[in-house]
């Protein structure tokens, strides 16, 4: 389903005026129902529930009803497929379960299984966004499947967020497909989201965007943070799967700071901005905090954009504990320490991006620089987008030193332009589509051509 066409945007579009100029944004009034649909409450009960199974530690029981990862799985595909009830079997929900071989957390061959719900696309189906949280927990091992292990914040509160995104968008009919997941075995080394990774990456999945949602609890006892009304958006640089030969041409002409996984976060980050104004991305250019990981890893290792939403300031007595009391302080990640209403702006947060996402056309292919002549001048060009509502393409730059990208110029629906009197040699270039309601995609950095 496409929203009401935006006059104001087309127009500025077809007339070529630079973004430069300032002027306020578009936001679609759709994506504000959804935001206000978001309930703090409903995703506090969730955490509640997912607590009371007592751990979901990946080498827990897998058949007690009562506690465990298997009482985990099944109430979070008992929501799912609730979820698609409710909006007439618009979601397709799957266990999806694989052995896991022995490995260094792993002591025994272990069923693993992820759960997925599928809202497919209307108009480019084969175009896929992946929302993702873990669903197991730990105390202080890894190994120990006995403890009771909360995992409250670890990440009850990524997964809360993920079954209430497909709640409100479920809703929705959106151009591109939208897969909310979540997984085990993350602890023991982000063994679900590494298996759903490797089988896209055989199946040749068109997965644009991965994000995955993992303490976004804003604890407690940071809520006299600065940084409380944000949440951390870690973004990495330098490929993951970057070829020698890649790296030769980024160590020519630079690249660094321009890689998919960056623009999708500078892309996560406008977005926001323009609809949630007491609550903001902070981007962090890392893949992830010192000596951590989380889920997008294994998906930035087989060459998919990916990005990981935490909370700014962590505790780390709420993580990976054994739940006890010493020395008069108490140790476990338990609910008391979440904050429900800020979870729910990392969800909004979340539902904006991929609402956007998923209606805005597909990123332009084949985006390149010619190097083929000594001038001022900066030609771009690309291959021609099949949306067949697309309006045409923007051409964005910025200082070589920005973070972000600052300008940009409404092109046409072209397969080429100039940026006459601007070397590439000055600033950073970038191509995104835009359709005729004015949704845009991220931004694609180009590589040179001859």
């Amino acid at each position: 389903m496409k929203f009401p066409i935006y006059c104001i945007a087309l127009i500025l579009l077809l007339s070529g005026v630079s973004d430069g100029q300032k002027r306020r944004p578009s936001t679609n009034p759709e994506i504000r129902k959804m935001i206000a649909e978001v309930s703090a409450k409903n995703i506090e009960a969730s955490i509640r529930k997912l607590v009371s199974f007592g751990t979901r530690n990946t080498l827990s029981e897998q058949n007690d009803p009562k506690r465990g990862i298997g009482a985990a799985r099944e109430w979070i595909y008992g929501e799912f497929k609730r979820i698609s009830a409710d909006c007439g079997g618009c979601l397709t929900v799957e266990k999806q379960t694989f052995l896991q071989p022995k490995a260094p957390r792993i002591p025994e061959p272990t069923n693993l299984t992820n759960v997925v719900a599928r809202l497919k696309g209307t108009t480019d189906p084969s175009r896929i966004y992946v929302v993702s949280g873990h669903y197991d927990s730990m105390c202080g091992s890894p190994t120990d499947a006995k403890c009771d292990a909360p995992g409250a914040n670890d990440d009850t509160s990524g997964t809360a967020a993920v079954i209430e995104l497909a709640r409100v968008m479920s809703k929705r009919k959106f151009d591109a497909t939208i897969i909310f997941m979540t997984v085990p075995g993350e602890e023991q080394g982000l063994l679900g989201a590494a298996h759903f990774a490797e089988e896209a990456k055989k199946a040749n999945m068109n997965i644009e965007a991965m994000f995955t949602n993992d303490i976004i609890g804003g604890v407690l006892s940071q809520k006299n943070s600065p940084d409380r009304n944000k949440v951390r958006v870690f973004a990495e640089g330098v490929p993951s799967n970057e070829t020698d030969q890649q790296a030769a041409i980024r160590r020519s002409v630079g690249g660094e700071n321009d890689s998919p996984s960056r623009q999708l976060g500078r892309y996560i980050k406008e977005e926001s901005d323009k609809y949630l104004k007491n609550f903001s991305v902070w981007i962090v250019y890392r893949r992830d905090r010192y000596g951590r990981g989380g889920d997008h890893i294994p998906f930035l290792e087989r060459g998919f954009a990916a990005v990981r939403f935490t909370e700014p300031n962590e505790d780390y007595t709420h993580q990976h504990q054994n739940v006890r009391t010493e020395g008069g302080v108490f140790y476990g990640d338990s609910p008391e320490f979440v904050d429900f209403r800020y979870v729910a702006n990392v969800a909004r947060v979340n539902l904006v991006s991929l609402a956007s996402l998923a209606n805005a056309p597909a990123k332009p292919k084949g985006v390149g620089i010619s190097t083929g002549r000594l001038t001022n001048d900066t030609d771009l060009k690309w291959e021609a987008n099949a949306d067949a509502d697309l309006a045409g393409y923007e051409i964005v730059w910025r200082d070589t030193t920005s973070p972000t990208w600052t300008n940009s110029k409404s092109v046409g629906n072209v397969k080429s332009f100039t940026m006459t009197g601007m070397s590439k040699d000055n600033y950073f270039f970038g191509v995104r589509a835009v359709d005729r309601s004015g949704n845009k995609s991220p931004v694609v950095y180009p590589r040179p051509l001859r």
